[in-house]
């Protein structure tokens, strides 16, 4: 029985991510469907940044990052589904920091109002947005801007982010996983986010749903020693068992609005 279309897709652009080269009838074997529904799903995937599109197949994005610039309109409500839940655990006049990444764009929507807080971030795109919050107090971290991460993840910021004391941390993840924990593509920006997590009290990493059980090259830290996994509402529930017997806390977002 054929899966889904948004299922299937979703879990061939989880293979992407985590580096792996999809083949069309392959997965038109795996899945029960038809080689031309699987290159509908690459087109679409390719549509949205997600991967090269080869004879036969497709490919991570070089380098297996997707551009910041193409991440940012995916998944909207999703995104801010996650977010929602996240930020109710914020408390008044904290110090916060956002590391690069699409997720925690959204969540500067969703920060509680007149809250007191200060925001640092390393992200272009998400420093913009702080900017435009007038009950914010805002801090950016400079240096040589990675694009594919969208924000400075070099000595420079690195250097920067150890003056602080960070109450909570929002980390970005390339891929969580029980036995890989959490990961990324770029092995600098890994090391960024590895100092940001020495640095945190309290730290939080919002993951959709095709990065669970995946693999990133470089790793970041073990599940368990986030402070809390915010997964979406219908993540798989064999992915999140194995996170939890990795000593993973997680947190079920509500449906997107």
């Amino acid at each position: 029985m054929s899966e889904l279309p948004l299922a299937r897709r979703d879990q061939i652009a989880g293979r992407l991510s985590a580096g792996q080269a999809v083949i069309a009838a392959a997965l038109a074997t795996e899945f029960s469907v038809s080689e031309d529904a699987i290159r509908r799903d690459l087109r679409a995937l390719a549509a949205e940044g997600r991967c090269r599109r080869v004879y036969g197949g497709a490919l991570p994005m070089a380098g297996g990052v997707i551009p910041m610039a193409a991440r940012i309109g995916q998944d909207r409500e999703r995104k801010l589904a996650l977010a929602r839940t996240a930020a109710r655990s914020i408390a008044r006049g904290e110090f916060l920091f956002l590391d690069s990444g699409s997720t925690n764009l959204a969540l500067v929507e969703r920060l509680p109002d007149d809250f007191d807080l200060t925001i640092a971030t390393n992200g272009i795109d998400i420093a913009a947005a702080v900017l435009h919050r007038q009950d914010l107090r805002l801090i950016v971290i400079g240096g040589s801007v990675h694009a594919a991460v969208g924000g400075c993840v070099d000595t420079d910021a690195l250097i920067q982010v150890q003056r602080f004391n960070i109450d909570r941390c929002f980390i970005g993840a390339c891929a969580v996983s029980a036995q890989g924990g959490i990961s990324a593509v770029d092995p600098t920006d890994a090391a960024f986010k590895r100092t940001l997590l020495s640095l945190s009290r309290i730290s939080v990493a919002m993951v959709t749903n095709e990065k669970l059980e995946t693999r990133a090259p470089h790793r970041i830290a073990s599940a368990k020693s986030i402070s809390q996994i915010t997964v979406e509402h219908d993540a798989p529930a064999a992915r999140l068992a194995l996170l939890r017997r990795a000593g993973a806390t997680i947190a079920t977002a509500a449906p997107p609005e």
